[in-house]
Order: C-alpha cells, then sequence, then structure tokens
C-alpha cells in the first residue's frame, strides 16, 4: 500500500509513502519554526513515516538515526513543556537560548569525526548505501539539529539549514526528486524559522 506509486515526477515515480513523509516533515517543521509544542506530536508520526523510507531506499544510516530521533524528541517534548523557573518568561514554556562559541566549535568539530567515523563503518557494514559518507552526514548534522532543537537553541536552525543542503544532494543522488523539492521547502522554512528564533530571544532575553 505504502509503495503505490501515484504520480511521476521528473521521470522518477513518487510513492505514497513519499508524499505522506512530506506532508509530515513540512508540517512538523512549521510548528517548530513558529515555535509551537504541538511540532512533536507530529514528530512521532514523522520519524515512523522516515523509518519506512529509508528502509525502502536502503539509506541504512538515516534508518538507524530513527529510534534516536524519537528519544530526542521526547527529551524535547518535555523539556518544552516543563522548563525550570529561570528558563521562561511565562511560566510554561521554555524560552528560546543560545549556544556560546566554545560550545558551536565543539559542534562542528563533533560532526567532522563522527560523521566521518560513522561514514566509514557504513561503507563496510552495509556496502549497499550509495553514498556512505553523505548518508552519515546528514545523519550526524540531524542529531545535532534536533537535539539543539530540543534544548530550544536558535542555533540548531542552523544546524537544519545544512541538514536542508545536504539532504537536497542527497535525495537527487538516488531520484528521490520529490523530498529534493521538500527539502528545498524546508530550507525557505528554516531561514525563516532562524530570523523567528533569534528576534524571540532577543526579546526575551
Amino acid at each position: 500500500m505504502l509503495d503505490t506509486v501515484i504520480f511521476e515526477l521528473a521521470g522518477r515515480p513518487v510513492l505514497l509513502l513519499d508524499l505522506i513523509c512530506s506532508v509530515l516533515g513540512l508540517t512538523c517543521v512549521f510548528l517548530a519554526g513558529r515555535n509551537s509544542k504541538y511540532n512533536f506530536w507530529v514528530g512521532y508520526l514523522y520519524t515512523a513515516a522516515l523509518f519506512l523510507l529509508f528502509m525502502h531506499r536502503n539509506l541504512y544510516a538515516s534508518l538507524l538515526l530513527q529510534p534516536v530521533s524519537l528519544v530526542i524528541n521526547m527529551l524535547g517534548h518535555y523539556r518544552w513543556t516543563h522548563p525550570k523557573p529561570e528558563e521562561t518568561s511565562d511560566g510554561k514554556t521554555l524560552n528560546v537560548s543560545s549556544l556560546n562559541w566554545m560550545w558551536r566549535i565543539y559542534c562542528v568539530v563533533g560532526v567532522l569525526v563522527v560523521a566521518g567515523l560513522w561514514g566509514w563503518s557504513l561503507d563496510r557494514l552495509f556496502p549497499a548505501d550509495p553514498h556512505p559518507y553523505l548518508d552519515s552526514c546528514v545523519t550526524v548534522l540531524i542529531l545535532l539539529a534536533q537535539l539543539l532543537s530540543a534544548l530550544k537553541k536558535w542555533d540548531c536552525w542552523i544546524a537544519w539549514l545544512l541538514v536542508n543542503i545536504t539532504q537536497i544532494a542527497l535525495h537527487l543522488s538516488v531520484g528521490n526528486v520529490l523530498m529534493s523539492i521538500v527539502s528545498a521547502l524546508y530550507l525557505v522554512n528554516g531561514i525563516w524559522s532562524l530570523y523567528t528564533w533569534v528576534k524571540l530571544y532577543r526579546k526575551q532575553k
């Protein structure tokens, strides 16, 4: 059922599963960019749909990411709705905050090291993966972006922009035209969300 071809795009079949992932993903990031806690409820469904999609596409690093994504999503859901007294302005929701420069350096170095090691391992464990290093880079960037989102750091949107750019290349490389277009829409949403969160951060300081 989920692998039913519903139409073709640029000569490539678009599956029902592709469409479901696209709608859930766009809804999730739209809500997150608008500082809505309901993005987490959509995120649970999105994680399940992505697991099935990546299994179908043989993108194993991204597939293995989904259980971890689920845990981070649950963490973020709790943190956003149960802030400490000093972390909230209205007593209900977590304020937007920021990483310092030292932590930003740690994040960059961590992504490069972990992505390199993961890509090397993936290349040997799952030879069917067409782009192990690119797949791993996307995987690690998504983990970082999700963790920063869960902690409500506005820096998360910089990570998401890198994810979106890399995903466009990844999806195009495996012929997933629809998800490439969706990633481009994520990119536009990410730019607007970065502006919105930075503005909210300055207001809440």
